[in-house]
């Protein structure tokens, strides 16, 4: 059975697995261009570019996560509740206390991100804070704060950008090579650039949309019945949690500054299970997580 310690450092290994992997891949990619075009300087751009972006995502992916979802920082002023809530919960949990962040949504939800302890931050919406009573907003801490104690976090803020940045790929494949096919084949190098981008752009089109697989494949659902039951543990009080995912399955409004690279941070599904988003769901299902924590209160 999965704990606290065995999955902080499950998560951190995942994490470089995958930053490995996605050098590999675009280093690969850089290769086969150089090979077919016979532009050995492609390959060190493709180096260069991988590496960059792979330092990018580890120590900026927190913050482009927040831009995307427009979340902004508050302070103790603003909302006294909600910074005991969180500040309470720390010294309980063993915790630096992490900042917290507002996004302006009416949808319930929330996130954690950041890369370790020390450099966390809660993002909650504004409905959860207008909806939520202080037993359920301190479920929904505990569980994001359980996130941040077994390095979820780390793993799932990567993702952001590294699954963000496959999609652009693809985007940028299948322009280039659209444009440059309708230069009409100005020679025969023009011929050959354009019909690999295009092969290339056909590929990464189709892994795109199955960004959400890769994600639910490097972040199990299982992670989300783990920071169920430390949350739960951490306030002593299942019923918070429970009460307070009832109120999110309830709630009609979808969040709107939500996509499929940052979905996997919320602590519910922010489609509402609209589109295709169920063929890629990367929460298991409430009413099972409900289930499970009202059985921990008997």
């Amino acid at each position: 059975m999965p704990t606290l310690y065995t999955q902080a450092d499950k998560n951190v290994r995942s994490t470089w697995i995958l930053i490995t992997v996605f050098l590999v891949f675009i280093i690969g990619l850089g290769y086969i261009f150089s090979l077919s075009l016979n532009e050995p300087a492609i390959l060190w751009v493709a180096v260069i570019f991988s590496s960059g972006m792979s330092f990018v995502s580890y120590w900026f992916s927190d913050k482009i996560a927040l831009a995307i979802s427009r979340a902004h920082e508050i302070k103790h002023e603003e909302n006294p509740e909600l910074f005991h809530i969180v500040e309470n919960l720390c010294i309980t949990a063993g915790l630096p206390t992490p900042k917290i962040y507002i996004i302006d949504e009416p949808a319930i939800n929330a996130f954690a991100t950041g890369r370790d302890a020390k450099h966390a931050v809660v993002a909650v919406t504004r409905g959860a804070v207008e909806q939520l009573n202080k037993n359920e907003m301190e479920g929904v801490i505990a569980h994001e704060l359980s996130h941040i104690g077994n390095r979820d976090i780390l793993l799932a803020t990567v993702i952001v950008v590294l699954v963000g940045f496959v999609s652009l790929l693809s985007h940028w494949f299948l322009r280039f090579s659209f444009f440059g096919g309708r230069r009409g084949g100005r020679d025969r190098e023009g011929g050959q650039i354009g019909a690999i981008l295009s092969i290339v752009g056909i590929i990464l089109a189709i892994l795109s949309p199955l960004a959400a697989i890769l994600i639910q494949l490097a972040i199990s659902r299982k992670r989300e019945f783990l920071a169920d039951a430390d949350g739960a543990l951490l306030t002593r009080y299942p019923e918070g949690l429970a009460s307070a995912l009832e109120k999110i399955v309830a709630d009609p409004i979808r969040l709107s500054v939500a996509n499929d690279a940052t979905a996997h941070l919320y602590i519910a599904n922010p489609f509402k299970k609209k589109r295709f988003s169920t063929l890629f769901m990367t929460h298991p299902p409430i009413e099972e997580r409900v289930r499970i924590l009202r059985g921990m209160s008997v």
